[in-house]
């Protein structure tokens, strides 16, 4: 809940989520403009997006990032730079299996079944289904897609 939340770990948060793909923007920005050539790929969440209880500081880091890569993705857009977003969903990774074996336990509901209740596909995301989208967007293939937030979800904003 916001009226008791820590404030170092929103702090820290937003610092991680927001303020260093900032600074890594605003570092390689210039060589890119120079050399008319560039893609930004920020990692979002489909969290930036919608919000979720308990989630203030993550939810709303990658709501940032979001509104960060649309404005840089308008300043550069005659420049040949690109500046997109992937937003994934839940992804299997040790941290997401640390919070699925919590809720399974505090709701006593099977692991496989918390599992399959986060998206319309009944499953997680492997991470090289997101590794995919983010070489498509490196590719000139891409060049005309700019300011874009990608799902990723398994249908987890639609579910």
């Amino acid at each position: 809940m916001v009226a008791k939340y820590d404030d170092d770990f929103w702090e820290q948060t937003l610092s991680l989520n927001l303020t260093a793909p900032y600074l890594l923007t605003k570092a390689f920005l210039p060589k890119m403009i120079a050399q008319k050539w560039g893609r930004i790929i920020n990692i979002s969440s489909v969290a930036g997006k919608i919000g979720f209880p308990f989630g203030a500081a993550y939810s709303t880091s990658k709501h940032g990032l979001i509104g960060l890569t649309r404005t840089v993705a308008l300043e550069v857009a005659t420049q040949g730079v690109t500046v997109n977003a992937i937003c994934p969903g839940p992804i299997r990774t040790s941290m997401l299996e640390k919070r699925i074996r919590f809720n399974s336990e505090n709701e006593g509901i099977p692991i496989e079944e918390v599992e399959k209740s986060f998206n319309s596909i009944q499953r997680l995301l492997e991470p090289q289904e997101v590794a995919a989208i983010a070489v498509y967007l490196a590719s000139d293939e891409a060049k005309s897609m700019t300011g874009q937030s990608i799902n990723i979800d398994g249908g987890m904003v639609m579910h």
